[in-house]
């Protein structure tokens, strides 16, 4: 029985282009688990935006001599052209400057407000004397009152996960100029977290099949006491308080930047002509997942929950399957100093599916992870090559050229074959379970398994020397192999979706490979297959030393924005 499956992937930022951190973090993940249910005939509905407002945007808008909306929109269009690159299939991507989602979010913002969720109060906030503006909370650094890393912001500590408010950290001080800020008295609102606790802890302790450091991190922290959070700025760039006297205060973009996931689905329903069928993904038998890194699971099983409680008749979180960290060549990632893999540098380089694969077999999902360009070019060469995309093209370009390029009638299979084949059955059904409860990593190891075991199959059958001798024999070797390969073209199209369509084709067949099922399909007997080619292309030793080489240099504006 098909299921609804609702995808909120978190929106990223609009004043800098994408890294690789991003992507093994919060956007790849939630793109094979897309790919894998449609494929399982699921309907699913996969959303996110760029979130474009707040005063990091209006700094660089300044430093560039632009407006906020011309640097939102400049990355925006970078962050589409990016997503289409590399395969990342959202239903729809939008971004927080509609006025769809302006509407949404005062909705939600009144809705407490009426209900007694959301209050006003005074609050002392940051101010650059230097600068001469507020401070955003990320925008003020200090020592963390907890556990005295000196790098906490005024938002969160990294290093502890604490939340934190700008006035709680020790030596505090401007970001952009490193001025210790003096602390002004403004009147704001306030989220009522507080009223939620309870609840909140008896609904995460119900969430047994969350992973265990998201379950761990929201249970010691909901027990450790909520407070209530300021969710109001001074800054014109944003979403007005919908309340009149309140003129220059906007949405806090934390606070409306989660409000997203609700209004893209109602944006989404309304282009597709139904402007009530977003409730079948918000109500009743649903389940919702959100993909984040783990610096934002507290947004995701704490206030974005409190939230959707307060407003009601909305359905909770089903996952959150938050991952870990990816470091850069055993260094922690610095967009500062431009340690960093940018997408779209990348993509201008190097094809997609290879950083999907190393991405999606090193995927940080219990802890972190390493990208280096060595592991990178070897497990290109060594096993999407080597392994995976041989095995493919010997196969195909034997079978083209020595039975008229058509898939060959088989004998009866022996022990040998039908085991392989009930190995590539069981794969199917392993990897089935393990992608419904988002263990991607080990699920892509499961396809790489069989496509070794097919290779130590070939090589006990030998079907490029039995031909001269026994050519049925030979036939019925290919076919079982071929057999395997639309398997796998089948088990790696959530990963690798790029080879695995041009696998699709290689193997005669037409439409989709969504089209055919979460199942082994094996072409027929007599099915003409076009000439093949290499799936993967080997790359030179040398990559790993001129791409090292880029680390830590200066970022030029072409291939990054």
């Amino acid at each position: 029985m098909s299921e609804k499956i609702y995808i909120g992937v978190a929106w990223p930022y609009a004043d800098g282009p994408l890294h690789l951190g991003h992507i093994a973090g919060a956007y790849l993940p939630p793109d094979i688990f897309a790919r894998y249910h449609r494929t399982k005939g699921d309907e699913v509905l996969m959303v996110s935006g760029s979130d474009q407002h707040g005063t990091p945007i209006t700094i660089k808008a300044e430093q560039e001599g632009k407006k906020p909306g011309e640097i939102a929109a400049e990355y925006h269009q970078q962050f589409l052209d990016s997503w289409r690159r590399l395969g990342i299939s959202f239903d729809l991507f939008t971004s927080t400057g509609t006025a769809n989602h302006t509407e949404v979010s005062q909705d939600i913002f009144l809705t407490l407000y009426n209900k007694g969720y959301i209050y006003k109060s005074v609050m002392l906030q940051p101010l650059c004397p230097r600068c001469r503006r507020f401070l955003p909370a990320r925008y003020v650094e200090g020592t963390c009152p907890y556990c005295g890393s000196p790098g906490a912001r005024g938002d969160q500590c990294d290093d502890c996960g604490k939340p934190l408010s700008p006035v709680e950290l020790l030596q505090p001080r401007c970001r952009l100029c490193g001025t210790a800020p003096e602390f002004k008295e403004s009147e704001h609102f306030f989220l009522k977290l507080s009223a939620f606790r309870d609840r909140l802890l008896d609904w995460v302790n119900q969430q047994t099949h969350w992973r265990q450091n998201v379950l761990n991190f929201t249970v010691r922290y909901l027990e450790d006491g909520l407070k209530d959070r300021a969710i109001t700025r001074d800054i014109d760039w944003g979403i007005p308080v919908p309340l009149p006297g309140f003129n220059g205060k906007c949405l806090y973009v934390w606070f409306e930047a989660v409000i997203g996931y609700l209004s893209a689905a109602k944006e989404w329903a309304r282009s597709s002509g139904d402007r009530e069928r977003w409730r079948s993904f918000w109500q009743g038998e649903v389940k919702g997942y959100y993909f984040v890194g783990k610096d934002n699971i507290l947004f995701h099983t704490i206030i974005w929950p409190a939230m959707l409680m307060g407003y009601g008749d909305l359905n909770l979180p089903y996952d959150v399957p938050a991952n870990e960290f990816l470091t850069i060549e055993g260094r922690r990632l610095s967009t500062s100093r431009n340690w960093a893999v940018w997408l779209p540098d990348y993509l201008s380089r190097f094809d997609p599916d290879p950083l999907r694969y190393l991405l999606s077999i090193n995927m940080p999902e219990t802890g972190d992870t390493d990208f280096s360009w060595r592991e990178f070019v070897r497990r290109n060469n060594d096993e999407l090559v080597a392994t995976y995309g041989n095995l493919v093209h010997r196969v195909l370009s034997f079978v083209y050229r020595n039975f008229d390029g058509c898939v060959p009638e088989p004998d009866e299979l022996d022990g040998r074959s039908l085991a392989l084949l009930a190995e590539a059955e069981e794969t199917l059904s392993t990897m089935d379970g393990l992608l419904y409860r988002c263990h991607f990593k080990e699920a892509i190891r499961s396809a790489m398994s069989l496509a070794q075991e097919t290779n130590r199959y070939l090589e006990e059958k030998s079907p490029w020397k039995v031909i001269k001798r026994d050519r049925l024999a030979a036939a019925t070797a290919l076919y079982v192999a071929i057999s395997v390969i639309s398997c796998l073209r089948t088990a790696l199209y959530p990963f690798l979706p790029f080879s695995s369509i041009r696998l699709h084709e290689f193997l005669g067949f037409k439409g989709s490979i969504e089209d055919l099922g979460w199942q082994l399909k094996s072409p027929p007997p007599g099915q003409r297959l076009p000439e093949p080619r290499p799936l993967f292309s080997k790359l030179d030793d040398e990559v790993v030393e001129e791409e090292s080489g880029r680390l830590g240099q200066a970022r030029s504006t072409g291939g990054c924005g």
